[in-house]
């Protein structure tokens, strides 16, 4: 099965498990953040990706233009280990991983998650590839990618048991969209994922595709 379609059986199952008054604060969310039009300003393919420097799960600075002089680099944005569509996401892309290396390009996923967080998500996840901790949502305001929870959608969270205080470390209710990108060897954007709905990711059946083109 695809990402694609794990992602909407997940959804499916999300409809019969939570109340209408739940659903409908979660789905207002999705909506603010289309009526603020913040996708529109995110960095996007064309543009140049920042400086990168931020702690992996063993609290190593990781430089992302250092990857990116031997290869290409396939970055995700992720919400939390908390989530359970970022954890299918990245299940995915560890699958993915030996296409994504067979074709030029290693992966890197980036979460406002504090490292140690970050560590139990990756031993969760089984997974092989770079985790990084960005404090404060630090590079992925950079990109334009960060937004504030609603007060409501902070309830319904605490109501699910997820302490985002605990698991980023500050106060500051501050998520980025989950995004996926394909970045050049020159620190380009050659390709863009971007969804205020966390339910929609990049599969990597395209990128894949995409990184065989380029």
């Amino acid at each position: 099965m695809s990402l694609t379609k794990d992602l909407k059986a997940r959804a499916a199952i999300s409809v019969g498990k939570y109340s209408e008054t739940t659903h409908k604060i979660m789905n207002k969310g999705i909506q603010v953040l289309r009526d603020t039009k913040l996708v529109s300003k995110a960095l996007k393919a064309g543009d140049q990706i920042p400086e990168i420097n931020l702690p992996n799960a063993a609290n190593k600075i990781i430089s992302v233009q250092e990857l990116l002089l031997d290869k290409k680099v396939v970055l995700s944005f992720y919400r939390g280990g908390w989530c359970p569509y970022c954890n299918l996401e990245l299940k995915a892309l560890q699958q993915a991983l030996p296409e994504f290396e067979k074709h030029g390009a290693t992966l890197v996923a980036i979460s406002p998650e504090t490292p140690d967080n970050s560590l139990t998500t990756s031993e969760k996840n089984n997974l092989s590839f770079e985790v990084l901790s960005d404090t404060n949502n630090t590079i992925a305001k950079a990109f334009n990618l960060v937004f504030t929870l609603p007060k409501d959608l902070i309830k319904v969270y605490e109501g699910f048991g997820i302490d985002l205080d605990i698991s980023n470390g500050n106060t500051n209710q501050e998520l980025p969209i989950s995004a996926t990108y394909i970045i050049d060897q020159n620190g380009d954007i050659i390709y863009d994922f971007i969804k205020e709905d966390y339910k929609e990711r990049a599969d990597p059946k395209e990128i894949i595709s995409l990184l065989k083109d380029n």
